[in-house]
């Protein structure tokens, strides 16, 4: 058995069989970063055999993003979708990023365009606009600041503040946008029709379903969900902050409402706990492949590059964010 200490931490998902051909990719993408100087990033929905093996760095998007600033490599390979890599190049313009699948996209994503912020600032003249980072740079570079869900809350009520204002645009996501409004009833939040294609799909018959079906269950939902699901849920909260919970509260069994490869990663930490797992995939993040990270180091491709104009300006917004602690 090749690299047995690894295939311990994926023996739940890859067969024995299968596992000498993944191997082999694992081997090589090791010896290519050495080769290139280069690191991976690798979203917490991530299949667990890119987040377990090959990733130097692991988190949800804002630990990325965090993380992205102090990379100490010339190359950065993000093993997540297309927004993620754009905001690792708008951190690091002089390093070379790469993303293995150049369509790697996300729903949210592509719900909105830098034309439709622009008229948006012609309805609601002097309104801030925050915008998650689930968006691309043309998006990033009209807005005022980003968020993330693990800090949406914080980022608006510092908006808010540092602004005098009591009206906030935050942008794409409907859900995130109306869970947030419940945390700050203080601030007008005007939401996007935007939706996450995984998040969208769970609904709180599904949580009563599971409370009967698994009874005990402490039920962890994303802010991304409809609000009645989080509602309905024992805890909402970023992929980091449902990773906090199961590790500082160590529930004996727990779900996570969210794609559900977060669950086979958190899981490897956390043997003792039994995992429910209510499977939605996102599609995106299953165009990144051990295969095609590894054809992303021998050949450099596929680089993200970004207008330096737009770069500039959606750069601010990014590091207006990072500067809230």
């Amino acid at each position: 058995m090749p690299l047995p200490h690894l295939y311990a931490r994926v023996a739940k998902h890859v067969l024995p069989a299968e596992w000498p051909l993944i191997a082999r990719d694992v081997e090589a993408i090791e010896r290519l970063k050495r080769e290139r100087n280069a690191v991976i990033l690798g979203h917490n929905y991530q299949a667990p055999e890119i987040f377990n093996t090959v990733a130097d760095i692991v988190g949800d998007s804002l630990a990325l993003a965090r993380e992205a600033v102090n990379v100490d490599a010339d190359v950065i390979v993000m093993a997540g979708v297309h927004f993620m890599a754009e905001t690792a190049k708008l951190l690091n313009p002089a390093k070379t990023v790469l993303i293995p699948d150049a369509k790697a996209g996300c729903s949210l994503a592509t719900s909105i365009t830098a034309a439709d912020i622009r008229l948006l600032r012609q309805h609601y003249p002097g309104v801030p606009v925050v915008t998650y980072v689930n968006t691309s740079a043309e998006v990033k570079a009209e807005s005022d600041y980003c968020c993330t869900s693990g800090n949406a809350v914080k980022v608006v009520r510092h908006v808010a503040r540092e602004w005098g204002v009591n009206r906030i645009l935050m942008l794409p996501d409907e859900y995130l946008a109306r869970n947030v409004q419940k945390e700050v009833p203080e601030i007008e939040l005007i939401a996007w029709k935007g939706h996450c294609e995984v998040h969208e799909r769970f609904t709180p018959q599904d949580i009563r379903d599971l409370r009967e079906n698994h009874p005990g269950v402490v039920v962890l939902a994303h802010p991304e969900c409809p609000p009645e699901v989080v509602a309905a849920a024992d805890y909402a909260g970023s992929t980091a902050g449902m990773a906090d919970y199961v590790r500082d509260e160590k529930p004996a069994r727990v779900v996570l409402i969210t794609e559900c490869s977060m669950a086979d990663n958190v899981a490897v930490q956390h043997p003792d706990v039994e995992f429910v797992r209510p499977c939605n995939l996102c599609p995106h993040m299953r165009r990144i492949t051990l295969p095609n990270i590894r054809r992303a180091l021998e050949t450099m491709t596929t680089q993200v590059e970004i207008d330096p104009v737009v770069a500039d300006r959606a750069r601010a917004a990014v590091e207006r964010m990072l500067a809230i602690r």
